[in-house]
């Protein structure tokens, strides 16, 4: 939140907020960009010119600033419909998504990007060591973004990458998972046939083709689509390779050494894209 709320004070926006606990290194950095923060929610905070409010994902009902919102019918919007409407409309988006690997695909997507000289926008739901820096938002015609299955906000029950306009899709993996707000496997995998629902026939989906729950989610896909995996029978097959392992003068090459699985299908992953 704090790293949109910065690129749209550089886009010309007067940008305010408040949050439950105020601290740094976020209130630095937000204070450096001339945000104010207050700390606390109150209806007050909400300045009486306010043209949108952006609500995060953990604000309820009941919260004074929400009731404030609702009570004044001002335009409110959800942190990833900002990035959608404000950041991701009009450029090549590349949304990587499953139930595990996530930050580590797009850390390396993004870094791919990097060094091949798109210097794209990103959005990474954590800190990689290469940028120093979990966000990028620019102007270049690429932007990678992390996309997550957890709720929008509490007006919107959809996932957060729903909003996300993908060009090009990666699906990891889909398991079971955040049990406070789907009830079983198959409420997730609705979620992912949205997501895929949404790819433009000139858009692709590259799919882990050695996950059942993923191909079934795919079925019915109308972008072009690669599956990439280790079986046989995949449309891109992840190449084993032999590893030699040095230490001072012994040499040791095992006949194979295979990554784990999860880590094996992040390198297609991005091999691929």
């Amino acid at each position: 939140m704090g790293s949109v709320a910065a690129a749209l004070q550089e886009r010309g926006f007067k940008v305010s907020g408040s949050d439950e606990n105020v601290y740094p290194p976020m209130s630095i950095f937000l204070e450096k960009k001339g945000i104010a923060l207050k700390e606390g929610y109150r209806a007050e905070n909400i300045p009486r010119d306010a043209e949108v409010v952006v609500i995060g994902n953990a604000m309820k009902r009941g919260n004074p600033e929400v009731e404030a919102v609702l009570n004044r019918k001002l335009l409110y919007l959800s942190l990833p419909e900002v990035l959608r409407n404000y950041f991701l409309r009009g450029r090549h988006n590349l949304v990587v998504t499953g139930t595990h690997g996530k930050t580590t695909t797009t850390a390396l997507l993004t870094w791919i990007m990097e060094k091949a000289g798109r210097e794209p926008g990103y959005l990474i739901g954590g800190l990689p060591k290469n940028f120093g820096q979990g966000a990028r938002l620019n102007d270049s015609k690429y932007f990678v973004i992390e996309g997550d299955e957890y709720d929008t906000a509490f007006f919107d029950k959809r996932s957060k990458f729903i909003h996300y306009l993908p060009e090009l899709l990666i699906v990891n993996n889909i398991e079971f998972d955040h049990a406070d707000i789907f009830n079983d496997l198959d409420e997730i995998k609705l979620s992912f046939r949205r997501l895929i629902n949404i790819v433009p026939q000139n858009g692709m989906v590259l799919l882990n083709g050695d996950d059942p729950n993923c191909v079934e989610i795919a079925k019915n896909c109308l972008a072009q689509m690669i599956e990439v995996g280790f079986s046989k029978n995949r449309q891109w097959r992840r190449p084993q390779r032999d590893f030699t392992m040095c230490q001072k003068r012994r040499s040791t090459t095992p006949s194979r050494v295979l990554p784990a699985s999860r880590g094996g299908w992040n390198y297609a992953a991005k091999r691929v894209g």
